[in-house]
């Protein structure tokens, strides 16, 4: 097969090929072992769905129902182009009796629309809009799978981790934000074994790349340097910064300067940045109005301004999103908006207080939600595996083999001496 990302090569022949993969499928739920026909992309996928602790006859929870599932979908990016969606996908759908679907980011349904009686079958198996279909919470699908990997991907049949999804075959594309480039749900078809078939999948993706389009018509570059900077820093080390219409990205040094400066519109004195950039309390302020100089070269003068050092217009960044929604109470939403601690690699001792109070305050409010798909979703994230509190939580509400076997790992782990203490004592001679 030439494209691992299609279900199905042209001249395969399905009903061997679903024979095939439903064997398959078997030995891996028994046996915990993959063979062939099954594509790599799906080996790693049901790989991911076991240790996440999905169970093969599972299926998705609902999450979001009637004001909050509307007030939730007014306020995605993804609304302002559901027009256009439905446009180049809803006929398709309609007429080939399949259904087309927008997830968020997180794999949570937010629109599921089509043929009337495909949307009942779909309704037998919670795949309806404010349902949870991530891949760590039910398994390889393809509007899930697509978001964890980001990349356009079709699931044919017995690839699907569920089995009561086995019937059908979906494909889907990742969305992105046309500015920052995160990704911001996807866009799904889903129906039938016909649609294992290359043009579908490059049809789902034509579609998602006409929704980014769209999206950055919708945001002129005037009117957004006109408004505000955009700031991403969380899950990345070299921060991207748009300005003018162009994104930049910082180097090290130069994130976290933006970052800092983004958190105190009305500037910062030399001494303060110095205090909160470097540990070292050697640097000198030479140091830093180099780094300042090279900063104003790249911003342009009339963005950086001095005595104190400060952005002449506001910054809107993803740190200030988290925060906003974690004190309205807005958990799911924060979390959506979470994308890995701030500047990870960065050790300037503002940074590193603001990334443990950031993500303290998200883990805190998850573990008081008792969600387990969100609580899931932060203890199979890089930032989570080792969250022993977390994984308590997700315990709790999610008792899977596969979650109580993890715990215990981690509690052990704690419970063990550290490694120096464990090293045998040497004789002493007199």
């Amino acid at each position: 097969m030439t494209d691992p990302w299609v279900a199905l090569e042209p001249g395969a022949d399905p009903v061997e090929r679903v024979r095939a993969l439903r064997r398959a499928y078997e030995t891996f739920t028994e046996a915990g072992t993959v063979e062939r026909p099954v594509r790599s992309v799906v080996a790693d996928s049901w790989r991911r769905s076991a240790k996440a602790g999905v169970g093969p006859d599972g299926t998705a929870s609902v999450e979001l129902t009637d004001g909050d599932l509307g007030s939730y979908r007014a306020e995605h990016p993804l609304a302002r182009v559901m027009p256009l969606v439905r446009e180049l996908l809803g006929t398709f759908a309609a007429d080939g009796e399949h259904l087309l679907a927008v997830c968020d980011a997180q794999g949570r349904m937010l629109w599921v629309e089509g043929h009337p009686a495909t949307l009942r079958r779909a309704d037998r198996m919670n795949f309806v809009p404010g349902a949870r279909w991530a891949e760590s919470a039910v398994g390889t699908n393809a509007p899930g799978t697509a978001v964890a990997v980001d990349r356009p991907v079709q699931v044919f049949a017995a690839e699907h981790f569920s089995r009561r999804v086995q019937p059908w075959t979906c494909a889907a594309a990742p969305v992105h934000d046309p500015r920052t480039g995160r990704v911001l749900g996807a866009v799904d078809i889903t129906g039938g074994d016909g649609l294992a078939h290359p043009h579908s999948l490059g049809f789902v993706q034509a579609v998602a790349r006409a929704a980014e389009s769209q999206l950055a018509l919708l945001t002129p570059p005037e009117t957004a340097a006109a408004d505000a900077l955009g700031l991403t820093a969380l899950g990345r080390d070299e921060a991207h910064l748009v300005v003018d219409g162009r994104k930049l990205r910082l180097s090290r040094r130069h994130s976290e300067i933006v970052v800092l400066l983004a958190r105190h519109p009305e500037g910062l004195t030399g001494d303060e940045l110095l205090c909160a950039l470097y540990e070292d309390e050697s640097v000198t302020p030479v140091t830093l109005r180099a780094e300042l100089a090279r900063l104003r070269r790249l911003l342009g003068p009339a963005l950086l301004g001095s005595r104190p050092y400060r952005l002449m217009v506001p910054v809107e960044s993803d740190v200030a999103v988290v925060e906003r929604r974690l004190e309205t109470g807005s958990v799911t939403a924060a979390a959506a908006a979470y994308g890995g601690p701030l500047l990870p690699g960065s050790q300037a001792p503002a940074v590193v207080r603001l990334r443990q109070r950031i993500a303290d305050g998200l883990r805190t409010a998850l573990i008081a939600r008792r969600d387990p798909d969100l609580l899931a979703d932060w203890a199979h994230a890089p930032w989570g595996e080792d969250d022993l509190d977390v994984w308590r939580a997700l315990a709790a509400v999610r008792p899977t083999v596969a979650v109580r076997v993890r715990l215990e790992e981690l509690e052990s782990e704690l419970a063990a001496p550290p490694r120096w203490a464990r090293q045998p004592a040497r004789p002493t001679h007199h």
